[in-house]
Parts: C-alpha cells; sequence; structure tokens
C-alpha cells in the first residue's frame, strides 16, 4: 500500500507562492522521483506548531510514518526508500559533490539572494511574519534590512559572474547532472526560484547558457517551476 507523502513548505500571505529555496529542491526532488504529495505551505511563525515541534524550519516530510527535515537529508532519505525510482544522486560520489554545490550555492550564491531579495520576502509576508522575520534577520544579520540591501544595484550586477562555475559547465552538458538533471541541479534551481518568486530581478548575463538551463530546470516534470510565476 502506498503511504501519503506530505511536504511542508514556506509561503507569505498567499499560500500559492512558495518562495524557500530549500523547499524548492525538495518539491523537485519528489517530482524526480516521481511520487505524489501534498504540500502544505505555512508562514514562518506557523512552523513550530506542526508535527509536535520536530523542527523549526522547513521543509519537512512526512512520509507515512516517517518525518525527515532538511532539503538533502530528505533527498538521501527518498533515493534510500524508493531505490527503484530515478537516482537524485547516482551514487555515493554524486552525493559528494552534491555536498560541494550546496557549500557553493549557501556560501555564494544565497547571501548575494539576500542582499538583493530581503525587502521582498519581507513584503510577501503578513503582519505577524514580519514582525518576526524583521527582528530575527536584523539579529541574524546585524543590520536593519534596509541597511543589508543598501548596495542593493551592486548586488544585482555582480550577480552573474557569481554563476562563472556553472556557465562554464553548462556550455558543455544541459544539466549538472549531465545529460538529465540530478539533486544538484535542484539545489542551485532552488537558490535562483528563491528570487524569482520573491523578486523576479534578472540575474542573468545576455545569452547566458545558465538562464537556458534555468529555464529547462523550469520545464522539469510538469514544469513544477513555473506554477509560480515570476514576483
Amino acid at each position: 500500500m502506498t503511504m501519503s507523502i506530505t511536504l511542508y513548505t514556506l509561503c507569505g500571505r498567499d499560500i500559492s507562492r512558495p518562495f524557500s529555496p530549500h523547499c524548492w529542491k525538495t518539491v523537485l526532488s519528489l517530482a524526480h522521483k516521481g511520487l505524489d504529495f501534498e504540500e502544505r505551505p505555512l508562514a514562518f511563525t506557523a512552523i513550530p506548531g506542526i508535527e509536535n515541534g520536530f523542527s523549526k524550519t522547513v521543509p519537512v516530510l512526512r512520509d507515512g510514518d516517517r518525518l525527515v527535515k532538511d532539503s538533502f537529508e530528505i533527498a538521501v532519505y527518498l533515493d534510500e526508500a524508493y531505490p527503484d525510482q530515478p537516482s537524485l544522486f547516482n551514487g555515493e560520489g554524486g552525493k559528494a559533490l552534491s555536498r560541494f554545490v550546496e557549500s557553493w550555492s549557501q556560501t555564494q550564491l544565497h547571501p548575494a539572494i539576500v542582499r538583493i531579495a530581503l525587502l521582498d520576502i519581507h513584503d510577501m509576508l503578513d503582519d505577524q511574519d514580519q514582525a518576526y522575520f524583521r527582528e530575527s534577520r536584523t539579529k541574524a544579520l546585524g543590520a536593519a534590512l534596509e541597511e543589508v540591501i543598501a548596495e542593493r544595484e551592486a548586488e544585482i550586477a555582480a550577480f552573474p559572474s557569481r554563476l562563472e562555475p556553472i556557465r562554464k559547465m553548462l556550455g558543455r552538458q544541459p544539466f549538472l547532472g549531465g545529460e538529465s538533471p540530478l539533486f544538484a541541479d535542484y539545489i542551485v534551481f532552488g537558490a535562483l526560484q528563491w528570487s524569482r518568486v520573491a523578486s523576479g530581478v534578472d540575474l542573468f548575463a545576455a545569452k547566458d547558457p545558465v538562464r537556458d538551463w534555468f529555464e529547462r530546470c523550469l520545464d522539469l516534470h510538469g514544469a513544477k517551476g513555473r506554477s509560480v510565476t515570476a514576483a
């Protein structure tokens, strides 16, 4: 008997616009495995109340009796639990290299996107979440939100150069995973989808292979990525 799968994700006041980069990784991971699931988008302040306080962050996956948090750990779980479905890593080497891609994305792309989209994300939230977001991010970043995005236009201009490592790679192959996508693709896609949904800013160079790759990713799995329009 097939167990029901529930994925808890993150949204603002509009539940039809989930935006978390980590949750988008998991949405595409589930689609990659061909698994049906119910997505339950939540506000920031609602997350601690789900599944008896299982996690302070999303994504959280419930698969029957199993609860798994963290997008990478969910991907590992899905490959182990559903080995007959297409692999997200194609082996231990792919898993290890995906750890590198995750580290690169979270140290090089995520901080820049924060400096571009922080106020856009704030403005997507309801009043309670806006207060939480402003307080928590001001504390974490050591500056007011308005100060963090003070150099927003410079960050936008510089962003295409941050994509150079994968730009060269994507000049040779259609996906980071080779001829077809793997979890490494979904890691980078999640970061860029976060920006697309929250701010809608064009972060690509002219005639950019990364733009072409991102469009291919948006079209994957029945155009799952296009189920939410750009801001």
